[in-house]
């Protein structure tokens, strides 16, 4: 049995123009989008043992503000940056851990949470799936498999839903 977090980076800063994409940090509601996702995720019980990041500075300032004391363990690779589901795959391929936390970019996380959800969850905001939204899923399948599986959803949750505005 093995566990997947999906975690779409929190929601970045745009004001600095020309700034290349990659470059981009969190603004302050990223920051407490950020913060709330990683409190949800400790309340839940839910830390990972293995962390996988893209290397854009937004999703890695994401894992740091997770409050969680991932971002010294978490392996930063270029190739989640935008990366669409079957490079993410590939990525998890390489797991061991049994809880393993994605953080990464839409459209492609988006598309492969409901790729691999058995049943989508009735949350509204699962189908476009907004900044630091985070779906946990469960499989009966060891990591190099899971293109080949579906699992099911335990939790989707976005900040909005955490944050009282």
């Amino acid at each position: 049995m093995i566990e997947l977090i999906l975690l779409r980076h929190a929601k970045s800063d745009w004001s600095l123009a020309g700034q290349p994409d990659i470059e981009r940090p969190l603004n302050a509601r990223g920051q407490r989008g950020a913060a709330a996702i990683g409190a949800w995720l400790n309340a839940a019980g839910l830390i990972p043992d293995e962390v996988f990041c893209s290397s854009a500075t937004r999703t890695q300032e994401t894992v740091a503000r997770l409050g969680l004391g991932l971002e010294h363990q978490a392996q930063y690779t270029r190739a989640l940056y935008h990366a669409e589901p079957e490079g993410i795959l590939d990525v998890l391929a390489g797991a061991t851990a049994s809880r393993v936390l994605l953080v990464a970019h839409n459209p492609g996380i988006a598309e492969l949470a409901h790729r691999l959800a058995d049943v989508a969850p009735s949350h509204p905001r699962f189908a476009d799936y907004p900044t630091a939204a985070t779906t946990v899923l469960q499989f009966n399948t060891d990591w190099p498999k899971l293109s080949r599986v579906r699992g099911k959803v335990l939790h989707f949750v976005t900040p909005k839903d955490l944050i009282a505005d």
